[in-house]
């Protein structure tokens, strides 16, 4: 199914805070047949990683998800408060994997009654309900609803409070009846062994403690999640029978031995081999990745994506890409933390086919792997610039109301309607492909020495790294952008984000939880401590953000660029405390007060997530002749359909 862009409808339906999207596979259809067969494939193998999402957000995720699921099938027809409140509470935690909010990692607070639910509990088919064996639909209620309903019970998906212990306050799966000083002991005897190629202890793991003793059961083929796994190799084999060239199928197989062993020392083979394979035109991310979920940062929560390559839009990733040395050797930062030779540093303009796990239905705008310090550093990294996403969030946001309310100056306006979408692709991707693509770590300096802050830290540090060199004339040089005055758009928004707008993510009387909103906080607070001439001011009866020197601006970035570098290369963790603490947490709570009441009578949602295309294999004897892709799929049905082809879990 073609559609042209103009009749295309970015934005869904809408409930709670959220705001459902969709984006466009453009150009798919020029793909050849063997291309879209491997986009189908492991598009498959994407979706089959779903559960293991959910039961990494939460020990009780998958049995609230089927519990929901049941009595909304069987009461879809009602039409009274409650099952309507029932309804929006399930769309919340198919959007969140669990039942804590994606962002905040809050548990949501149901707005139906216990009485209600156990009252549409009791009225179901037992055979329908997540019982486990043995046990009573009464006793299956006993078990899940104060889960669901006590506000004390596992309030908390991940707590990254200082001072606390992080694994008994958070909620996610990832450890189960150890402490938090049991499970850091536990991975710094593994690290005293290691070589100088480490592999990313607890990477694919649940730490547990059976009898007394702390052991790991490791998540692969014949372990644990081993029946999604063993479905997501399956696709993955099918795929890699339809592989563009044979480095690609090596690649492909390299990944299925390691779901096969859980060895991470395989599952750095398939990185590196994955970072050299160029020149194909579909690529993709499947596995235990990113770190965020654990309060420790060391388990990866499963992700899946299928892309392909954006060959207008990635003219502009290749360009950086190619100029990777001197962009740094020109950084601000100390040489000794700089990299003598930055290898394999490769970026692309992609097109998302389809979003699984983590990254769905909210999906990042860019991706930097792999994640490993030392493979970086010997081997380089891939980024990807997400542009269908990136345009499907512009397309929705045009004329909503949202910039002409928070920034009053007609000027700066002005300019951020004419350089805006050129710099925010810019910045994601000199964050993605050269922020977290450059630097060094000391000899000897752990990779996890930041422990609890050090996705902040990393995160901040790309950040800076765009912000720095968005002014720089290199990238008019490179055509990359018009003029001198295109930067200032970006800082505007940049810091006008830090510091005020994403608070409209923040319930009130709450801190800043989330590793990217703690890093644009960092930044933003810091600059407006240290500078002469960024100013937070009333006028007109509301704050305004105004910079008077863009230049001293881009200073200040360059002199915290250099000590959030210095901070990851000699793995200084008071001082990342200490910054993230002062300047990333905490929120004021008149300026909080203030963008919440004018960011409401916009009446926008401030969180957005995809709907995913449907990708139906037309078939003629037996054999895929075409793949459709059908836009039609509404959120329910979706996540319905999901939840009965894809659960491999319950």
């Amino acid at each position: 199914m073609t559609i042209d862009t103009k009749d295309f409808n970015y934005s869904d339906e809408r409930f709670a805070d959220l705001q459902m999207l969709r984006y466009r596979l453009n150009g798919f259809e020029q793909l050849t047949l063997q291309q879209k067969r491997l986009v189908y494939y492991l598009s498959q193998a994407t979706l089959y990683g779903r559960d293991i999402t959910f039961d990494q957000n939460g020990e009780y995720n998958l049995r609230i998800r089927r519990l929901l699921e049941a009595v909304y099938l069987e009461h879809v027809d009602d039409c009274d408060e409650q099952f309507q409140a029932l309804e929006t509470y399930l769309k919340r935690v198919w959007f969140s994997s669990g039942i804590y909010h994606h962002y905040a990692c809050d548990k949501f607070v149901p707005e139906f009654s216990e009485d209600y639910l156990r009252r549409a509990v009791l009225s179901i088919d037992a055979r329908k309900l997540p019982l486990a064996d043995g046990q009573t639909v009464e006793e299956l209620c006993h078990e899940l609803f104060p889960v669901i309903f006590n506000p004390d019970v596992l309030p908390k998906r991940v707590n990254k409070a200082d001072g606390e212990d992080l694994i008994a306050t958070s909620a996610c799966n990832f450890y189960q009846g150890v402490t938090q000083k049991e499970a850091e002991d536990f991975y710094a005897a593994m690290k005293t062994e290691a070589t100088d190629c480490p592999p990313s202890f607890g990477l694919n793991s649940t730490l547990v403690k059976r009898n007394g003793v702390v052991e790991e059961q490791v998540w692969k083929a014949d372990g644990r999640y081993g029946q999604a796994i063993r479905q997501i190799v399956y696709w993955l084999r099918k795929a890699a029978d339809v592989a563009e060239n044979e480095q690609q199928k090596q690649v492909i197989d390299l990944l299925v031995t390691y779901y096969n062993s859980g060895d991470l020392r395989i599952f750095d083979e398939y990185s590196i081999q994955w970072v050299s394979c160029l020149g194909t035109k579909v690529d993709f991310i499947n596995g235990f990745i990113e770190v965020y979920g654990d309060p420790l940062g060391l388990k990866g929560t499963w992700e899946g994506l299928v892309e392909y390559v954006d060959e207008e839009a990635a003219i502009r990733t290749r360009a950086i890409s190619n100029n990777a040395q001197w962009f740094e050797d020109h950084s601000p930062v100390d040489p000794r933390f700089r990299k003598p030779v930055v290898k394999g540093v490769t970026a692309n303009a992609i097109c998302a086919a389809m979003l699984g796990g983590e990254e769905y239905p909210s999906t990042a705008i860019g991706i930097n792997l792999p994640n490993a310090d030392w493979i970086r550093a010997q081997h380089g990294s891939k980024s990807i610039t997400i542009s269908n996403i990136t345009d499907a969030y512009n397309k929705a946001a045009q004329g909503n109301g949202f910039r002409e309310e928070f920034i009053r100056d007609k000027e700066m306006l002005a300019l951020i309607e004419k350089y805006s979408d050129a710099c925010d692709n810019l910045h994601t991707d000199l964050h993605e492909c050269l922020g977290h693509g450059s630097g060094q770590l000391l000899p000897g300096v752990d990779p996890d020495a930041l422990k609890n802050y050090g996705n902040t830290i990393e995160e901040a540090r790309a950040d800076l790294f765009g912000l720095y060199y968005m002014a720089d004339e290199k990238l008019i040089e490179l055509g990359l952008l018009p003029d001198g005055e295109a930067y200032k758009s970006s800082y505007y928004t940049y810091l006008l984000n830090g510091l005020m707008t994403q608070l409209v993510r923040i319930q009130p009387g709450r801190q800043i939880e989330e590793a990217h909103m703690r890093n644009r906080a960092l930044i933003s607070r810091w600059v407006l401590a240290h500078s002469k001439s960024v100013q937070l001011t009333r006028k007109h009866g509301v704050f305004e953000l105004e910079i008077g020197s863009f230049q001293e601006l881009r200073g200040l970035f360059a002199q915290l660029l250099a000590e959030v570098q210095r901070i990851k290369s000699e793995g200084d963790f008071e001082a990342a405390r200490r910054l993230v603490e002062d300047y990333a947490v905490k929120v004021d709570p008149d300026l909080h007060a203030e963008v919440l009441e004018r960011y409401e009578k916009l009446h926008l949602a401030p969180y957005k997530g995809f709907i995913n295309p449907w990708l139906l294999p037309v078939c003629e004897n037996g054999e895929i002749v075409d793949i459709q892709v059908n836009y039609s799929e509404s959120y329910a049905h979706q996540m319905l359909r999901y939840s009965s082809e894809y659960a491999t879990l319950i």
